[in-house]
């Protein structure tokens, strides 16, 4: 019986091996890790959506804004803080950072505008803006703001729903976490889970 030439029996085992693998790592290894995802984590596993009513209303892990149709931020609601992903902000197809160093004029006119913006709309003094009111986050998707910033927003939120100040704060606290094993992170707040939680506290 003629053998086949070397070559052929490399490339044969070559195309043997591409196939072994493109079913191991391409088939089998993303269905389990798929399915034990599923079972364990089955929130985070399919985007740790929020719904109101049966209805996604976005995620716990991506951040939205809310405004009206002219773009105006809606005083009953907690604003999450700016982003640069997209042209209207949060554009999960278009995450990223402005890319405007510290010193840049356009960034540093673009923060006074919008430290001034806040403090009139929250209706605080300027210097109790925080950082995350005024700058975007590196992904642009940033669901969470920092305590300082939702401590600001607490007065106008419950002026707005004709609530207590007192029942604003215990949904905040609510919405809440601190660092990750005590030391890591930062601590913040969920906007979304506090405007979805506001939203049913007055249904």
């Amino acid at each position: 019986m003629r053998t086949l030439p070397n070559w052929i029996r490399m490339h044969v085992a070559a195309l043997r091996a591409l196939l072994v693998f493109t079913v191991i790592l391409g088939l089998a290894y993303p269905l389990l890790v798929t399915g034990i995802s599923q079972v364990v984590f089955p929130s985070a596993a399919n985007g740790s959506r929020v719904e109101v009513n049966g209805k996604v209303v976005g995620s716990a892990l991506i951040g939205q804004n809310f405004t009206d149709d002219k773009g105006n931020p809606l005083p009953r609601y907690f604003q999450p803080r700016p982003s640069a992903a997209g042209k209207t902000g949060y554009d999960p197809t278009s995450s990223g950072a402005s890319n405007l160093g510290p010193s840049n004029p356009d960034l540093v006119k673009a923060i006074k505008q919008r430290r001034t913006q806040v403090a009139q709309f929250n209706g605080v003094p300027e210097s109790l803006v925080p950082a995350d009111a005024v700058t975007a986050s590196g992904s642009g998707l940033d669901p969470d703001i920092s305590p300082a910033y939702a401590a600001i927003q607490v007065n106008r939120v419950a002026k707005a729903r004709g609530l207590s100040v007192a029942q604003v704060e215990k949904v905040v606290a609510d919405n809440s976490y601190g660092r990750g094993l005590g030391f890591v992170g930062d601590p913040g707040v969920n906007v979304l889970g506090v405007n979805v939680a506001l939203d049913r506290l007055q249904r």
